[in-house]
């Protein structure tokens, strides 16, 4: 049976710890972005929970971007003096988050900095401790790791240490000082927690056959425990995280003994994952708590995770089937691809890794240990709430239609089935459902209801399309007169008119206005689709009546009737009715002359149709014009051979 072993001393020292409560209060006091000024600590994933805490770090060169309102807490590690002041001038609240054991070295630089003492900092001059520290001693300190590089020295000289560091570097350092000065000040100012994990470290790294030190790779103090722990285990490897923990350890038989330690920016569900990665059928020793102790503050704010939770993340990761998001839980979450926005498109197309996504919790764990998320039920939720608003507002909403089913149509709103009946489609009856398949338009919400086992949306594109007519038509009425000539398109024929549409409005053309001439029904002047000129005769707009004309666009033919058809003359004219006492004979439309069945023939007849048939021409005789009465008397008997 193989034993895991966690180390006595490892994992959030009181510094980090302190950094993060502080950062997570500010949050929920200011109600708003928090920024770091840099990482808060040296861990990816410690990072990234922050961020979905709405703590965000920023560099010193983008400290422009930020305004009064905002809040920046300095971390741990501590800035330089000028820094700090170049905060405070901008009026930006800051909220001071620096490790007391780094302060107290702050102060130490400054007071031997000020007695004239060359400063020595044992540390790694680009980690943000060190500059920090030398920022209060004006930028003149030495930096060293064993003393090599150091050059001529005052008289008086000032050693402090970087709280991360090995003691046997400061151990070297002083003794290489000491032959180049005569006054020396040496603070050991390692963190005792700092100390007591390295000294658990080495320990426990003498003991095992493999050694597993867990800690972000930027991170100085978990640096220093690997090169402890491979001092005494050359089975020793460093990872961020279980998942950089490869399967010949975990396989490998001959590592009866794993030791385990982390530094000191290392959250405990990092820890407890790449322990659980190890321990299945094997022994966990944990030899003290006081690691879990001082890591609960973070479980405690940890994001809560339930089916139906609402959860932001970074995608970390971007394949052809998923995404793969860092959410700030102890497990990763994942979107399958016909979860997200699109499923038509690649997701490599739409997605970056380093983006933002929101979505919703629908398997708190599959098979690979991933929480199942979705963008789309994130999207119904939203949907469901602007189609509720939209009922209730009478707004519109673009759908796009799926599908054509018995009496209506079934579109689509952000995934939310909404019906459209056959009769809400236009403002006439259609029969072909089908041609609105793929097409987007807008509805108007005229049924909502939302029942736990089944919801009712009706939709109604004729609503709109009533509306819209409506306002189309009030402009239309408010620009026509009684007296205009206007263009209009056949519509409809009636046995009594015709209706004409005039920019979307309809006006009545009577039968009796169509021709001068003599019309028995619209049909045999005029046809569906004709464009024509008509005269307004008159105008109801209150009624929304029109009446209209086309023969008063036409010289009235009876106009000068006694110049055009002079008594006397001999004209050619066509039969056109037959009355008892005579015969109607047209002469031009509009313009009919009466034959007297007496001036029909010589001979003696009892109708006009014994002699003459409709349509036939024939010559008369004008024996009568009254322009005034509209008659004109015609005689065929007088023009007889």
């Amino acid at each position: 049976m193989r034993e895991i072993i966690f180390a006595e001393k490892s994992g959030f020292c009181f510094g980090v710890k302190r950094a993060v409560e502080t950062a997570l209060e500010a949050r929920k006091k200011y109600n708003r972005k928090i920024y770091t000024l840099g990482s808060l600590i040296h861990n990816n994933d410690a990072v990234n929970y922050l961020k979905n805490k709405g703590i965000y770090p920023v560099e010193v060169k983008d400290l422009d971007s930020l305004s009064q309102d905002d809040v920046i807490i300095i971390r741990s590690h501590g800035v330089p003096k000028d820094t700090l002041e170049l905060l405070n001038s901008k009026g930006i609240t800051v909220v001071d988050a620096t490790c007391p054991f780094v302060s107290n070295i702050h102060e130490k630089v400054k007071k031997y900095n000020e007695l004239n003492y060359d400063i020595v900092i044992v540390g790694d001059e680009k980690h943000p401790e060190v500059i920090g520290i030398n920022g209060w001693c004006d930028n003149r300190a030495q930096v060293s790791k064993d003393g090599d590089n150091i050059k001529s020295l005052k008289s008086k000289v000032c050693i402090v240490s970087q709280t991360t560091e090995k003691l046997s570097n400061l151990q070297q350092v002083v003794s290489k000082v000491v032959k180049m000065s005569k006054e020396i000040a040496v603070f050991n100012t390692i963190c005792s927690a700092t100390s007591e994990n390295q000294k658990a470290a080495y320990e426990l790294s003498k003991e095992v056959d493999c050694m597993v030190v867990i800690g972000g790779k930027q991170s100085s103090n978990t640096r220093k425990l690997y090169e402890i722990c491979k001092s005494n285990c050359n089975a020793t490897i460093h990872v961020e995280n279980s998942g950089e923990i490869p399967d010949e350890i975990i396989k490998n038989k001959n590592y009866l003994k794993i030791g385990v330690t982390a530094g000191a920016s290392t959250p405990d569900w990092i820890i407890e994952e790449a322990i659980n990665k190890m321990s299945e059928n094997n022994i966990v020793t944990e030899a003290s708590n006081e690691m879990a102790d001082a890591m609960k503050f973070i479980a405690e704010n940890e994001s809560e995770i339930y089916v139906g939770a609402h959860v932001s993340g970074e995608i970390i990761q971007v394949s052809e089937k998923e995404l793969f998001l860092n959410i700030g839980y102890k497990r990763d979450g994942i979107i399958p691809k016909n979860e997200t926005e699109s499923s038509n498109q690649s997701l490599k197309d739409i997605y970056k890794v380093g983006d933002s996504i929101s979505a919703k919790v629908i398997k708190l764990k599959d098979d690979d240990n991933y929480v199942v998320l979705s963008v789309k039920e994130i999207q119904r939720e939203e949907g469901y709430k602007e189609i509720k608003d939209a009922f209730e507002s009478k707004t519109k909403l673009n759908v796009k239609v799926k599908e054509a089913v018995n009496g209506g149509i079934i579109a689509l709103y952000k995934g939310i089935r909404v019906f459209i009946p056959a009769s809400h489609i236009e403002l006439f009856h259609v029969e072909n459902l089908d041609q609105y398949i793929g097409k987007d338009f807008e509805v108007e919400i005229i049924e909502y209801s939302t029942k736990k086992r089944q919801s009712k949306i009706v939709g109604s594109r004729r609503e709109i399309l009533k509306k819209e007519k409506e306002v189309k038509e009030e402009a239309i009425w408010s620009k026509l007169e009684q007296g205009q000539t206007v263009e209009g398109e056949v519509k409809r024929l009636t046995d009594f008119g015709a209706f004409v549409d005039i920019e979307g409005v309809d006006g009545l053309l009577h039968v009796s206005e169509i021709s001068w001439g003599r019309v028995n029904k619209p049909a045999d002047a005029l046809k569906i689709g004709d464009k024509i000129k008509v005269y307004i005769l008159s105008i109801d707009k209150e009624n929304k009546k029109l009446s209209l004309s086309m023969k008063k666009l036409v010289e009235d033919p009876w106009n000068n009737i006694e110049e055009k058809y002079p008594a006397g003359s001999v004209v050619l004219g066509k039969v056109v009715r037959f009355a008892n006492f005579g015969a109607f004979v047209e002469l031009e439309p509009g313009v009919d002359g009466l034959v007297h069945i007496s001036e029909i023939s010589h001979k003696r007849i009892a109708k006009p149709s014994e002699v003459l048939t409709i349509g036939e021409e024939v010559k008369a005789k004008i024996i009568d014009v009254n322009g005034e009465s509209k008659k004109i008397g015609l005689s065929i008997r007088e023009v007889e051979e």
